[in-house]
């Protein structure tokens, strides 16, 4: 009788799970309520993007036809400047880089939620129809109403809510399907956009200028009034969010293997859709339509970190750093003509686009 054989265990593969492990920790509240695991890598990319996204603030505040060194700025921000410097840094400057920052973190916030509700990379806020959503809200208020920069603002909001709860509406069919919320939501943009091009022709001359540029996407005019409503729901929807992060990364795996887990995925969906939603609506308002933060930010978020799941917060930094970026280059790189920021991230955010696309094609995604 032949013995059974025996396999001896490969020395080059016994530590393989320890090695998955390893650089990983995992983190819990009391009680269980939330369990974060952070790999090392993440971590020590988490950080410098939050430096160079803070960096860039500082940078941004220096700009102007006052310039100032970064060490200025700093001294200044800690009550050791000049009555000028103080003046220019808290009163002209400094709004505009929180906004710059809070905008971009927002984005980035956003786009990431749903590239992972739709698990597919185009899924970004500016390309499925809310971005365009909260233009027409904030455009009927210009146009229709003649409304003020806080009726605006409410515009934006209003239409953002509305245009994310119709396609949700829209693309309900005994749950949520990925790629049936993406078709519904390039249809709902692209209706949406002729309905700006409409409102814009409507328009008599004062209020076309003003959607018009407006509808570019500036940090230009940034004060404190837009700060407070932005710190105000991202002091609530990005903890809100962030705690959600472990299910949404069980959501990525499929809406059956997440109920194996425990989640309650429709729920979850919800919830994390509507706290997407206000949050771009939020930063739509305060800034204009800027676009292909959204669509760029989580990709290469996931890309630098090499980890898996949304990578909510690495977004939230990433998009801050993009965001801050696009407008020093708006600023600084063609001389005395200054241009939006919002040109500047759709021309990159256009090139990178172009290049997802063939990526993605040459994987077989596509």
């Amino acid at each position: 009788m032949t013995a059974p054989a025996t396999t001896t265990p490969d020395p080059s593969r016994r530590g393989e799970g320890a090695r998955r492990g390893r650089g990983v920790r995992a983190f819990r509240t009391p009680g269980g309520l939330l369990s974060v695991r952070v790999g090392t890598r993440h971590a020590l990319v988490l950080l410098l993007l939050v430096a160079v996204a803070l960096l860039a603030g500082v940078v941004v505040i220096g700009s102007g036809d006052y310039p100032m060194s970064p060490g200025t700025v700093l001294t200044t921000l800690t009550g050791g400047g000049t009555a000028a410097q103080e003046l220019i840094v808290h009163d002209l400057r400094l709004p505009r880089a929180i906004v710059g920052l809070l905008v971009g973190a927002a984005l980035g916030i956003g786009g990431a939620v749903f590239q992972s509700v739709t698990r597919n990379p185009l899924g970004s806020p500016d390309v499925i129809g809310f971005g365009q959503g909260s233009a027409v809200g904030a455009l009927s208020a210009i146009v229709l109403f003649h409304g003020s920069a806080a009726e605006t603002a409410a515009g934006a909001v209003v239409g953002g809510l509305a245009t994310g709860a119709a396609i949700y509406l829209l693309a309900w069919k005994r749950g949520v399907h990925g790629y049936r919320l993406v078709l519904v939501g390039i249809g709902a943009a692209a209706m949406l956009t002729a309905a700006n091009h409409y409102l814009i022709t409507k328009a008599d001359i004062v209020d076309a200028t003003r959607a018009v540029l407006w509808m570019t996407g500036t940090l230009d005019g940034s004060s404190w009034s837009q700060v407070w409503p932005l710190v105000a729901v991202s002091v609530v929807l990005v903890p809100f969010t962030l705690v959600h992060g472990r299910r949404l990364r069980m959501m990525e795996m499929g809406d059956d293997t997440a109920y194996a887990l425990g989640v309650p995925v429709e729920r979850t969906r919800v919830l994390l859709m509507a706290a997407a939603v206000l949050l771009v609506a939020s930063a739509t308002a305060a800034a204009g339509p800027i676009t292909f933060v959204s669509l760029s930010a989580p990709q290469l978020a996931r890309r630098i970190t090499r980890a898996p799941g949304p990578n909510l917060a690495a977004s939230a930094a990433m998009g801050a750093v993009l965001l801050c970026a696009a407008d020093l280059v708006a600023t600084r790189a063609f001389g005395d003509r200054q241009l939006p920021a919002g040109v500047v991230t759709a021309v990159v955010g256009g090139l990178y686009l172009l290049w997802l696309l063939v990526s993605q094609r040459r994987a077989g995604r596509i």
